[in-house]
């Protein structure tokens, strides 16, 4: 980022105050007297080439951070944001070399939140299972999200920011459920975002999940396709459910082990709904072991007595053609501890040993 110094003419009639606007956050009257205005001059950002063929509203929700959209499409719509010296849309496409002229914003800085420690720092870059100048594949541990949020400080992508700090673009590809573990994938450019989500759209990129789910899975249920319907309980907490006003949703299983009480299924979602897996494995008859939102107390409560204390689902592998290259590659993360002693607890069951 390049400022361009001023040009030395008067200004002509009254200066024009810096945008300003409230905040909106929770806790935000509170918080206003721990925060001091930070104002911002005239900025002259250069577009590089990662940015190129950027919307200008996304480009600037990016420069300014924290600024709501609709004082991005103010400033806008005003003129006060010039593309080569020129009034423009917010859905002007930039090019690589575009001058963009941002107008001064007064904005309240943040309240400080808590960094991640070290500890978290050396597990989450532990977890790393590839790395090139595109993309991370991080295999992650169960309980932790991938973002920061509703209560929470931080989250995965939080703590590679912070681990990173020379990096200049690190955003998730896709997200995991907290408490699932497994294969997550994270751009390191916009270019390679841009690549990797349009894969999964495309369905492109293969996913695997292996699931200890209740009871005993049947050879001859290979798919579950049932629309799915997001809705939001009484106390605000969001679940999912079958329903005919919901998504397409598709997923294939495959038994892959059957132990006393319980199955091993290896899981491919080729729809990507939220909750996707938990919900369809239990419309099968067969929820996810440890999954405290859909697996009903009774079943929950067997499955902590054999030692379960996470949600048994692993993003286990991932195929996909890389970006610039166009390598084809496949990932596989192996089960955390708990994953792995739960399976061990339950072979021991089965053969009759204590």
């Amino acid at each position: 980022m390049s400022r361009k110094p001023a040009n030395g003419k008067p200004a002509k009639g009254r200066a024009k105050k810096p945008t300003s606007y409230p905040v909106h956050s929770a806790g935000a009257r509170k918080a206003d007297s721990a925060r001091e205005p930070v104002k911002q001059g005239v900025l002259w950002v250069t577009v590089d080439e990662d940015n190129h063929g950027q919307r200008l509203d996304n480009f600037l929700l990016a420069q300014l951070r924290g600024v709501p959209r609709s004082i991005i499409y103010r400033i806008v719509r005003k003129g006060e944001v010039r593309v080569n010296k020129g009034r423009v849309k917010p859905d002007t496409r930039l090019a690589t070399g575009d001058q963009v002229r941002i107008p001064p914003v007064v904005r309240k800085e943040k309240a400080p939140q808590a960094a991640p420690g070290s500890r978290v720092q050396g597990v989450v870059e532990a977890a790393v299972v590839f790395e090139n100048d595109q993309m991370l594949v991080v295999n992650k541990p169960s309980g932790i999200a991938v973002h920061g949020g509703s209560g929470l400080s931080f989250g995965l992508i939080e703590v590679l920011r912070s681990a990173r700090p020379e990096a200049r673009f690190l955003e998730l590809v896709h997200r995991l459920d907290r408490d699932t573990s497994g294969l997550v994938m994270v751009a390191k450019k916009r270019s390679a975002l841009r690549y990797l989500q349009d894969e999964l759209r495309q369905r492109r990129i293969r996913k695997q999940y292996h699931a200890l789910v209740a009871g005993n899975w049947p050879d001859k249920l290979g798919r579950v396709d049932e629309p799915l319907l997001r809705y939001e309980m009484p106390n605000g907490e969001r679940r999912v459910k079958v329903d005919e006003a919901g998504k397409a949703s598709l997923t294939t299983f495959r038994c892959l082990a059957r132990f006393e009480g319980y199955s091993l299924v290896e899981a491919s979602p080729v729809t990507g709904r939220t909750h996707q897996i938990r919900v369809h494995s239990l419309c099968a008859g067969h929820p996810i072991a440890g999954d405290d939102k859909y697996m009903d107390d009774v079943s929950l409560k067997a499955f902590r007595a054999v030692g379960g204390q996470r949600l048994m689902l692993h993003a286990r592998a991932l195929e996909l053609a890389l970006p610039v290259t166009g390598e084809a590659v496949r990932f596989e993360a192996p089960y955390d501890d708990v994953f792995s002693h739960v399976l061990s607890r339950l072979q021991v069951r089965e053969t009759g040993a204590i």
